[in-house]
């Protein structure tokens, strides 16, 4: 599968930068970078997972409940972190590039045109990850900054403001970078996840008994043993987990070794420890329910153990912020939204970029979630529905890849992904229990987002539509030039456009307004492969049309964001002889307007147009030299 991408609603993309083999000193310096971006989500659940869990295990559960909690959180952990994502997910890549729309890029190709219930599939799942990445933030960093409380009541009227300051800070950092930011948070995260297995070590010193709780049958006794009530707290349970989806999204930022070995090596030990700690603590005393983490710790630590945590939250919130740049990336590149502005801020990693539109999107939705709810504990009820749907599509997908993609027989292939979307099915419906009580948040969210999608592959194939009808031929302008004779000038004019057999707007509006024709003529189509990366001995193919015209496609991965010029540099290695200071771009930009007999309804054309509008200049996106650009406007009724 590929998409022709040209003029003002074309998506492309990036110029590749390719991975080289990892050192283990670079894998090292990797591993270290997950710890501050793909597992801070994770590493910050200790704060709130099992205080509220217990929460809704309900007052007096007694020994029997403490247990079975934690039983059910290690095995959580275990079962979709470990087995789910590190061993089964993280090997269902599309060329080093993780998350849904990946998935969705592999079974395009092996599904070709029959890909509509695929598209969809991947559609929803990236909208509820932009759900998950609002709430993500916003209970994290207040999560942390309440245990101020603890330290007097004083500090109770400014942990709302602190908390929006911490928030505004966090993304008015991201224009630096992925590489950056895991420079300065990755050391941070080791502390906070080695405080993390120090604490969890302290309370099983005082009741180490707690550590029976490794035996599954707790967890499936609290279950049948508490009725709705357990099903109520798998929900809360979950909270263990969010952060898993992120990881998967993450993969083309650092790679699949060092996500394994920060998860194995680190992050699930420390994790395991200090949920084992809290239990043992709440056991020897059951007021600690209320604040389980933050009372692991004796009292002349708290004020340092806050300060961290309110660090080690606000780096966790780096996980869905950087899943959020990958994932946008990649549905701009499948067709899904229109062109917004990449910044690449690695020479080495392909995969780290920033999206100036999609952190200012993400910092307003993030500052409603906390000025709505107020508390950490008010988000929890809105957390976990959007992480569970993700996790269902997710899954789905990869075993449609398995099935489809691996060559897997279906019954292989469903014997290992049943067990995996029952336990998915499990925690969406426990988590469908809060939809009173916040839940409703993060759904309208990301049903927003799937308008906003499925308005724009829809509005986009409706101009194509619109547009076809007058389009004319190569073959024919061929001959309509041979009979015009229309005046030479010297140079090279490049004409983009997204189908290449057929004559650019731009070219025919410089035939029909000026009466020139340039010596050189370059019909250019850039199109996205079904893969991450593309080599450059196959970004370009050239092909003689007649004396007067040439085609020229040029191909960029789904994760790459498109260089025209780089890309005609790759052409003289091709045989093609081209001077950029005499070379003329020419671009077709679409004014849309609403037409008398339009396609689409009203509301839906006008949010069309609107995003339209606000696409990325196309002269920015392919990054031509603006001083070499001419754009031509072309006024489209829908």
């Amino acid at each position: 599968m590929s998409h022709a991408v040209a003029g003002q609603l074309t998506n492309a993309g990036t110029a590749p930068a390719h991975r080289v083999a990892a050192s283990p000193q670079s894998l090292l310096a990797l591993a270290l970078g997950t710890a501050g971006v793909v597992y801070g989500d994770i590493g910050t659940s200790p704060l709130y997972a099992f205080r509220e869990a217990l929460a809704h295990a309900g007052p007096g559960g007694g020994r029997d409940a403490v247990l079975g909690v934690l039983s059910l959180i290690l095995w959580t952990l275990a079962l979709i972190v470990t087995v789910k994502y590190v061993i089964v997910l993280l090997r269902a890549d599309n060329n080093g590039e993780g998350g849904t729309l990946s998935l969705v890029a592999l079974l395009q190709h092996a599904r070709g045109s029959r890909s509509g219930f695929v598209i969809l599939l991947g559609i929803i799942g990236a909208a509820l990850f932009y759900g998950d990445a609002v709430i993500t933030p916003a209970i994290s960093v207040l999560s942390a900054v309440e245990g101020l409380k603890l330290i007097t009541p004083v500090f109770e009227p400014y942990i709302l403001p602190l908390a929006v300051a911490l928030l505004v800070v966090l993304f008015a950092i991201q224009y630096r970078g992925t590489a950056r930011v895991a420079a300065l948070f990755g050391p941070i995260m080791v502390i906070w996840f080695l405080v993390l297995a120090l604490g969890g070590l302290g309370g099983l010193v005082s009741n180490p008994g707690v550590l029976i709780a490794l035996d599954p049958r707790f967890g499936i006794a609290f279950l049948a043993d508490h009725g709705s009530v357990g099903f109520v707290t798998l929900g809360a349970v979950f909270l263990a987990v969010t952060g898993a989806e992120a990881l998967y999204a993450d993969l083309g930022h650092f790679g699949r070794a060092p996500i394994r070995l920060t998860w194995l090596g680190l992050v699930f030990p420390a994790l395991a420890l200090n949920y084992c700690g809290q239990a043992a603590v709440v056991l020897d005393d059951p007021g600690a329910a209320s604040e389980p983490f933050f009372l692991l710790f004796p009292g002349w630590a708290l004020i340092p153990v806050v300060v961290l945590a309110t660090a080690a939250t606000v780096i966790a919130s780096q996980a869905v912020i950087t899943g959020a740049f990958s994932l946008s990336r990649q549905a701009i590149q499948l067709g899904l939204l229109p062109r917004l502005t990449i910044s690449h801020t690695s020479d080495s990693h392909a995969g780290q970029i920033y999206m100036p539109r999609i952190n200012m999107l993400l910092l307003a939705g993030v500052l409603c979630a906390v000025f709505a709810f107020r508390s950490s504990a008010g988000l929890a009820s809105a957390y976990g529905i959007a992480v569970t749907g993700t996790m269902v599509v997710t899954t789905l997908l990869a075993f449609l890849v398995v099935w489809r993609v691996w060559g897997w027989s279906f019954l292989a292939a469903g014997a290992l992904f049943a067990p995996l979307l029952f336990l998915d099915a499990t925690f969406i419906s426990a988590n469908l229990s809060k939809m009173g009580q916040g839940g409703l948040f993060p759904l309208v969210v990301s049903a927003g987002l799937i308008t906003i999608m499925l308005t724009w592959r829809r509005g986009v194939r409706v101009v194509s539509e619109k547009t076809r009808h007058a389009d004319v031929s190569m073959d024919e302008l061929a001959k309509l030039l041979a009979l015009s004779h229309p005046h030479r000038v010297k140079g090279t004019a490049v004409f983009l456009t997204g189908e290449p057999d057929t004559a650019p707007r731009a070219l025919l509006h410089n035939l029909k307004h000026n009466k020139v024709l340039h010596e050189k003529n370059v019909i250019l189509t850039v199109t996205t492969a079904d893969r991450p990366h593309v080599p450059d001995a196959e970004r370009v193919a050239i092909r003689p049309v007649n004396d007067d015209f040439t085609q020229v496609t040029m191909t960029f991965g789904y994760a790459e964001t498109p260089n025209v010029p780089q890309g005609l540099a790759i052409a003289r290695t091709c045989g093609w002889r081209w001077d950029i200071m005499a070379t003329s771009f020419f671009l077709s930009r679409r004014s849309l307007r609403r037409g008398p007999q339009s396609k689409l309804p009203r509301w839906q054309a006008a949010l069309f147009i609107r995003l339209a509008r606000n696409a990325a200049d196309a002269t920015d996106f392919f990054q031509i030299p603006t001083g070499r650009t001419l754009e031509v406007g072309v006024q489209v009724p829908l």
